[in-house]
């Protein structure tokens, strides 16, 4: 982990989830709410040193968490919003990180990049079997594939596209969240949109 500023904050635990109310945030560009992220960083099965590419870094939390858990430089976020960009390097600078972000439609800059060892699919703008194949592409023989989306089209074909290729552990996991909040009564529960997780391994 690299310290990039003088009022970098850490974060010291090992396990992923960082609070969302960490980020900088912009009501404009996405985030992965903290929940659905642990899953996601838990599906990756990762280790110190390994690379990773998360495509559609939007506010930059998962592509954090790549680093915080890799303990490393080698972890690029791509997306062609330049305001994901600039917020993802902010995110990267507040907690003391170093990442790669590049300003990109993925389908453009995916063949340029190394091989790796976990890709994360956050959004595809509607090219989705392309960069999903090109995502798969980048990966080295063992290496993890997450997509997650709260679109069943985007589903059906990361499945389509997951058979064609060569994957196994394929995994297809739905998480429907729900937080509390305080109301005048008492405490209720608020749902958010359930969220569609698949994940698979390269042979």
């Amino acid at each position: 982990m690299h310290m990039t500023g003088e009022y970098a904050m850490s974060w010291e635990f090992s396990t992923p989830g960082i609070p969302d109310e960490l980020f900088e945030r912009d009501e404009m560009v996405p985030i992965t709410k903290e929940d659905v992220r642990s899953l996601v960083i838990s599906k990756l099965r990762l280790k110190h040193g390994f690379t990773a590419i998360d495509i559609g870094c939007g506010s930059g939390s998962i592509t954090v968490e790549l680093c915080i858990q890799t303990k490393g430089d080698n972890v690029y976020g791509i997306d062609f919003d330049e305001r994901a960009v600039e917020l993802t390097k902010r995110n990267l600078e507040k907690f003391g990180l170093k990442s790669n972000v590049v300003l990109s439609k993925a389908e453009n800059i995916l063949p340029s990049l190394p091989k790796v060892d976990a890709v994360v699919v956050g959004g595809t703008w509607g090219n989705t079997e392309q960069i999903i194949e090109m995502a798969i592409e980048r990966l080295k023989i063992g290496g993890r594939i997450v997509i997650d989306t709260i679109l069943l089209e985007t589903m059906y074909k990361a499945l389509n596209t997951f058979e064609r290729s060569d994957l196994h552990e394929v995994d297809v996991t739905q998480v429907i969240i729900a937080k509390a909040r305080k109301v005048s009564k008492g405490t209720m529960m608020i749902a958010r949109n359930p969220v569609l997780i698949l994940s698979a391994t390269r042979s």
